[in-house]
């Protein structure tokens, strides 16, 4: 159960679509100018070196990032993104790859705040060690699930929820969907953020999910992409990110720039 160390697959083509579209819903929602609670349910270590042991047995960050890094005519979705993680390479080397939680973070506004979750204890030590001190960020040791039970509805009414899980456990499915049901009964109108892959052989598919949940087809929007053969990872052909609540203006800008990438 955690056995999970994402260092092993930090800045793969999955990560590159994934953290693009997690920017640019930041970026979308802050453009408002009331605070928001952003919670992140499976937040990992926070940041990953890319010439660590870990990260070079698979090395899959070179079909992901790595393929991206001397890129100069990018679409602005993904060259905000590139300059989000360039910004942590500040002499130009990619040595080190920001996950979900240092990527936020280093988007907030003072108004801004952060909830990091995760089960891992050597995730745990290693984001409290990054955050500990962070007065605009509170570390919570557990399951990011049940986290959500007394972190909803967010005090000032604006939230983003991004649920990232590994999707090893065979329930996995079944929890997301519990804790959806009881966030949107909290929380009706905030934003949530699902990440996803497909895999040879496994059944992960969230196709029923917005039914299940009560969705409306404006409520759902569900942005998936096919690795080319080159990308592949493993039995993983394709990962997508499943947004509930998208902020309405940005919603066909996700439309329009997914279509560019299939």
């Amino acid at each position: 159960m955690l056995s999970y160390r994402h260092g092993y697959h930090a800045g793969n083509p999955a990560d590159v679509f994934k953290h693009s579209v997690l920017v640019t819903l930041v970026r979308a929602m802050q453009a408002k100018p009331r605070g928001i609670l952003f919670i992140d349910t499976h937040a990992g270590a926070g940041g990953y070196q890319l010439d660590s042991e870990i990260a070079l047995k698979t090395a899959e960050f070179r079909a992901g990032i790595g393929a991206l890094w001397h890129a100069s005519d990018l679409d602005p979705i993904r060259a905000d993104y590139l300059d989000q993680v360039r910004s942590c390479n500040p002499d130009g080397q990619l040595r080190h790859y920001p996950g979900s939680p240092e990527l936020v973070r280093n988007l907030l506004r003072r108004e801004d705040r952060l909830v990091l979750c995760d089960l891992h204890p050597a995730e745990q030590a290693t984001l409290r060690e990054r955050f500990g001190k962070d007065r605009q960020v509170r570390v919570i040791s557990g399951d990011g699930y049940a986290a959500l039970r007394g972190l909803l509805p967010p005090p000032g009414g604006r939230g983003l929820v991004l649920i990232d899980p590994s999707w090893e456990l065979k329930d996995e499915a079944a929890r997301l969907e519990a804790a959806m049901q009881q966030a949107l009964r909290r929380f009706a109108h905030g934003v949530y953020a699902i990440w996803y892959p497909l895999i040879e052989g496994r059944d992960i598919d969230l196709q029923a999910l917005p039914q299940r949940l009560g969705l409306g087809p404006e409520q759902w929007l569900d942005l998936c992409i096919r690795f080319p053969q080159e990308q592949r990872l493993g039995r993983m052909f394709a990962s997508g990110m499943a947004i509930i609540n998208c902020p309405y203006r940005l919603r066909q800008t996700l439309v329009d720039w997914h279509s560019t990438l299939r």
